[in-house]
């Protein structure tokens, strides 16, 4: 089988277990799944179903209990130390709901610094950072602070910075949370457009089931298991009425 055609991510019999205050918490229940490379998939469900915990693991934010994550074929559970921080820095990009810029930093600066970390060429990254910026409709912003941004500004800010590094896998954690149904509408439109041109797999979690409207595959989530897995034909783009 063609390598572009094996799945970036596939979750093999994946439970993740908490303990708190003495009491054991199911957060994901034997998941198996399997996600091709270049697919925009959504997981929705209501809070607590376990789509975050199950966005944390795949990102290698945290660890499964039992079961096994591969992403492009690679066995996560054998990755540990400096090598995660490498892994996650060069293969993944992630987007938060609040966003994570660093206030004393200009927009510029905040889209770069992850190139940076990785110890890449600074003039190289400049030009890539200005022209994610361009991409996401936010360079008349390069050297304002992020904390004169409004929140759908600094949403594309991150999502730039997450692509800075040319990751093969986007993971967003409720990206629109924080923002109106305008900016909201405006964020996914971008991450599925970044999708459609760039080819990055997209995994979006939310606890909105509008979110699911996007991208070529929803996922539902409830109590830890997943219960719909459905792959759509045709996407189409959203517009604010």
């Amino acid at each position: 089988m063609s390598k572009s055609y094996d799945p970036i991510i596939r979750l093999e019999h994946v439970s993740k277990v908490y303990n708190e205050y003495g009491t054991k918490v199911l957060a994901l229940d034997d998941i198996s799944l399997e996600i091709s490379r270049g697919e925009f998939v959504s997981i929705v469900g209501p809070s607590g179903c376990g789509k975050s915990t199950m966005l944390h693991c795949m990102g290698l934010l945290d660890r499964p209990s039992s079961g096994t994550i591969y992403i492009e074929g690679k066995d996560t559970s054998k990755i540990s130390g400096k090598e995660i921080a490498l892994f996650r820095g060069y293969r993944l990009g992630f987007v938060f709901q609040n966003y994570n810029l660093i206030p004393r930093l200009t927009v510029l600066e905040n889209v770069m610094l992850p190139g940076l970390i990785m110890g890449k060429n600074k003039k190289d990254v400049e030009h890539r950072a200005y022209t994610l910026l361009r991409e996401t409709g936010i360079s008349h912003r390069a050297d304002h602070r992020g904390i004169h941004l409004s929140g759908g500004e600094q949403q594309k800010v991150a999502i730039a910075r997450a692509l800075i590094n040319n990751p093969v896998i986007v993971l967003a954690d409720e990206p629109t949370g924080a923002l109106d149904t305008k900016n909201s509408l405006d964020i996914m439109n971008l991450l599925s457009k970044i999708n459609r041109e760039k080819r990055v797999t997209f995994i979006v979690v939310s606890h909105d089931n509008n979110i699911s409207r996007y991208g070529n595959r929803k996922i539902l989530l409830k109590d830890g298991k997943i219960t719909e897995d459905i792959k759509k034909k045709n996407r189409r783009k959203y517009e604010h009425t």
